[in-house]
């Protein structure tokens, strides 16, 4: 495997696809969240890590930088993180969020979190270290989004 590469805003066309494929069941994302997720990355607010080997992407992360006003820093959330069923248990995962910490070091960031909705998920981060957090509950709301005329 080549070393983790952090993907330009102009080169998100394949790590997008391979997340696509994975996580929307192949459906694209519309062409505005490509162009926000372009912009994000050139603003420095996401980077897209890609895993590599002999040409072909084997598994994708994406780091999003947030500001966190009580602690006067920055902290990094894992957004994404996908690795190809037949490249699992190979040390891409691994790979993958050992270049998140190195570039969250860069950044001089000390708390990374992650949201994992299945038992397995939850097991490799535990085994790299995240622990669960106490007295903490995840809430979400749907908004309605209009679409406007045109």
């Amino acid at each position: 495997m080549s070393p983790i590469e952090v993907t330009p805003a102009t080169d998100l066309a394949e790590p997008l696809s391979l997340l696509e494929a994975s996580l929307r069941e192949g459906e694209p994302v519309p062409e505005t969240f490509a162009e926000e997720l372009r912009r994000s990355v050139q603003t420095g607010d996401i980077d897209v890590l890609a895993a590599r080997s002999e040409g072909r992407i084997l598994g994708v992360a994406v780091l999003a930088y947030h500001p966190n006003i009580p602690a006067g820093a920055l902290f990094a959330s894992i957004e994404d993180l996908y690795v190809l069923p037949e490249a699992r248990r190979m040390g891409v995962g691994y790979s993958l969020l050992t270049a998140a910490n190195e570039r969250c070091a860069a950044r001089k960031i000390s708390y990374v979190e992650v949201q994992v909705e299945d038992e397995e998920a939850a097991l490799f981060y535990a085994s790299l270290g995240f622990e669960p957090e106490g007295g903490v509950r995840v809430l979400s709301r749907s908004l309605p989004i209009e679409v406007p005329d045109e």
